[in-house]
């Protein structure tokens, strides 16, 4: 396993962040979003939406429990599974194909318990005592590995070319 981490100060470089994500994103990944009420799940969710989709508005699918949206090359499924009572009620909720499929940004993956699927970007969102979120992002494969550090390698270009 190996982990990725990026203090983000301010909401904005949140968003960046999940912009960047985004654009390393593929059919079937998924994007395990751990943390608290508060941490930003939500603000990481709706910048990856939109840097993607031309949905104006994305709406946290507190109650819906699932959101989908369209992008070029798949269908992007927003979970906020907060209000599961038990880890079973996910397959009423199409979670089997979007895996497989398409994209998947979970809020709330505990509520998935033994279901959730081992191979992916498991997001871990902590506030810090400075008021800055830490996002430690964790992938078991070469693959994923290769994908972060390649966005890695893209943002301290772009930033040694301004």
């Amino acid at each position: 396993m190996t982990t990725f981490v990026y203090n983000c100060k301010t909401e904005s470089d949140t968003e960046n962040l999940a912009r960047s994500l985004a654009e390393i994103s593929h059919a079937g990944d998924v994007w395990a979003l751990f943390g608290t009420l508060g941490m930003g799940k939500s603000v990481l969710s709706r910048a990856f939406v939109k840097k993607l989709t031309d949905a104006s508005e994305v709406p946290s699918p507190t109650f819906t429990l699932v959101q989908t949206y369209s992008a070029p090359d798949f269908e992007i499924y927003h979970y906020d599974l907060y209000r599961l009572k038990s880890p079973e009620e996910i397959w009423e909720l199409n979670i089997e194909e979007a895996v497989y499929t398409g994209v998947c940004l979970i809020e709330w993956p505990e509520k998935m318990g033994a279901y959730l699927p081992k191979n992916i970007f498991k997001v871990s969102i902590v506030a810090q005592p400075s008021g800055e979120r830490k996002i430690a992002i964790t992938v078991n494969s070469k693959d994923k590995i290769e994908r972060l550090q390649a966005m890695e390698r893209c943002a301290d270009e772009q930033i040694n070319d301004n």
